[in-house]
């Protein structure tokens, strides 16, 4: 497996070496990448690495690949491995946030009750933080994006496939299974009502995700008059619809009402006035600007705000940053109440 090292750098390491246990990394393990950052102290992106995951099968191959992408992180920063005080990830699917670990994952081959926090803490003798992804990325959004000062609102990740992030009186609500937030199973006019087994792609992303869209576009496909060749990328079909009159509009089309459903039934059972849309699909202007005017069709019974992430697709990295210098605070904190009261000299 190719991999590649990203050395983007939104702030140059410091020439006078800091303490060490003061950085922190983030990871965002999803269905085809693997992308990892290391932060310092005050949450600053030091440096990047990422990775691909098509066709890993196995949560010991990853832990593998965060294994050398983490090397290759304190190798550019030039840091000791003891300089990491914690470590964050996120997986694409249900997570018991308590016992850090993975009950489930269609995205990730053979992942299914993979204790993820124990294996990050055995392997780097730190402590770990595992969480859906989608829950890190609207924690991200939280702290770093236009969500900021927002009491409720919904993150709504599509990549892939697609999840949310539910933020509820400022905590983000993972209910009582870990299982809130799979709005991807949510069955909506046009989406199918066959049964679906544990850990595979719901109705509504069949239609919404990345892997809908490209599935839509291939049963529309025509090689007498298509622009497009049968295997283009999501993000290729919606250039492609928001600039001519083909199948690939019709795509669009769909996966647009089709979320405005989503939103429109989310909204009113939750009363949430902001959705924040985020990943590689859902960010797409295209897809936002169809969606906002799906709603509009749909009434004035509610009518939640839609917009982009600020962060982009390092919302989910962010979020896991975040949560990794929370645990390397309450590790100082620990640490700190062990150490013995000094005794006075005079």
């Amino acid at each position: 497996m190719q991999q590649e090292s990203h050395s983007m750098t939104l702030s140059s390491p410091p020439n006078e070496q800091k303490p060490a246990s003061s950085y922190v990394i983030g990871a965002d393990i999803g269905g085809t990448s693997l992308r990892l950052a290391l932060a310092n102290n005050s949450g600053e992106i030091l440096v990047r690495w990422s990775t691909s995951t098509r066709d890993t099968a196995d949560a010991g191959t990853v832990l593998q690949l965060v294994r050398a992408g983490v090397n290759a992180l304190l190798r550019e920063a030039s840091l000791p491995p003891e300089s990491l005080s914690a470590i964050a990830a996120g997986a694409p699917g249900v997570t018991d946030v308590d016992e850090g670990v993975v009950i489930a994952t269609s995205y990730l081959m053979g992942w299914r009750n993979v204790p993820l926090r124990q294996m990050l803490e055995a392997e780097f003798g730190v402590p770990a933080f595992v969480d859906n992804d989608v829950n890190l990325a609207a924690i991200g959004e939280q702290r770093a994006g236009l969500a900021q000062g927002a009491t409720d609102f919904v993150f709504l990740a599509i990549g892939t496939g697609m999840g949310a992030g539910v933020v509820i009186n400022k905590q983000v609500h993972r209910g009582n299974l870990w299982t809130a937030g799979e709005i991807g199973y949510m069955l909506v006019p046009g989406a199918s009502d066959a049964p679906v087994e544990r850990g595979e792609p719901g109705p509504l992303e069949a239609i919404v995700g990345g892997e809908g869209i490209q599935a839509h576009w291939q049963s529309l496909w025509n090689p007498g008059s298509a622009a497009l060749p049968i295997n283009a990328t999501a993000i290729a079909i919606l250039d492609h619809a928001s600039e001519y009159d083909s199948p690939a509009r019709e795509v669009l089309r769909l996966a647009a009402r089709t979320l405005a459903y989503a939103i429109y039934n989310t909204s009113l059972i939750l009363n949430s006035p902001l959705f924040v849309l985020g990943g590689s699909v859902g960010i797409h202007p295209a897809l936002a600007d169809a969606t906002r005017q799906a709603l509009e069709s749909l009434g004035a019974r509610v009518r939640p705000k839609v917009i982009c992430s600020a962060l982009g697709t390092d919302a989910q990295l962010i979020g896991a940053i975040f949560m990794a210098m929370q645990m390397a605070t309450r590790k100082e904190s620990s640490l700190e109440a062990a150490l013995p009261l000094a005794q006075s000299t005079s």
